[in-house]
């Protein structure tokens, strides 16, 4: 096994120690969280380590790293999380390799992702990402829909061609209400996952925890974890 190889096993394992305790303490089975594990900004090499070390789901926030990636790993059973803010001109590019967009915020992207899906005979996944941080109507800093938003977007994502509601995305704000509060946060979001799935059970995934805060969502109820640097590291600046 190479240095990089024996890194990244040796931080999955302590990540999933991680993920495993948290479960024991919320009396939850560990099978009930899936690891989706950030791999922006490293390259395709360390996605195909992770891969043999048994990871199955990776994401990317920027299109343009992520597609020569995701070409790169094609013959990888790999499920492909897009995770960042998508911009309607790339989202073409995106469904080409995607298979869950987590960060759908507005009505013209549902119909851009709807329309690429079609044409790309595929079905794409949707997560409508909520902001904690936003007032009503409002979108947040880093994206998302505010709360009162939701329902709109998944009448328009359930009624669109080639897209799949799954559920709701959340990041923990830095600002407002639930700042500094991640569990308060991610508990916020599981209350609105439950009023979504009265309209649309089977909108049941919640995305919610990254490498600070994985513990937090756990415990509140997110069935998928978003991990990027306690798995593959601190990337050394540029220069």
């Amino acid at each position: 096994m190479t240095d990089r190889a024996s890194e990244l096993a040796e931080n999955l394992h302590k990540v999933e120690t991680r993920i495993a305790s948290a479960c024991a303490s919320a009396g939850r089975n560990r099978d009930e969280v899936t690891l989706i594990v950030v791999t922006k900004t490293y390259p395709a090499s360390d996605v195909r380590l992770l891969s043999e070390l048994g990871v199955r789901h990776v994401a990317e926030n920027r299109d343009q790293d992520a597609a020569p990636k995701a070409a790169a790993c094609a013959d990888l059973s790999l499920t492909w999380h897009f995770v960042g803010q998508l911009q309607t001109n790339k989202v073409r590019s995106v469904v080409g390799y995607a298979d869950v967009v987590q960060s759908v915020d507005r009505l013209k992207l549902v119909s851009a992702l709807s329309a690429a899906a079609v044409r790309a005979e595929r079905e794409v996944g949707a997560l409508i990402q909520v902001a904690l941080d936003a007032d009503s109507g409002a979108r947040g800093e880093r994206g998302g829909v505010a709360p009162d938003g939701i329902e709109e977007l998944a009448t328009a994502v359930a009624g669109a061609p080639g897209l799949r509601l799954d559920g709701l995305m959340t990041v923990a704000p830095l600002a407002g209400p639930y700042a500094n509060r991640e569990q308060a946060a991610f508990e916020r979001l599981l209350e609105l996952s439950s009023l979504l799935r009265a309209d649309h059970p089977a909108a049941n995934m919640v995305s919610a925890g990254m490498s600070a805060d994985l513990e937090a969502a756990v415990a509140a109820g997110a069935t998928h974890v978003r991990v990027g640097t306690a798995v593959l590291g601190v990337r050394p600046r540029l220069g």
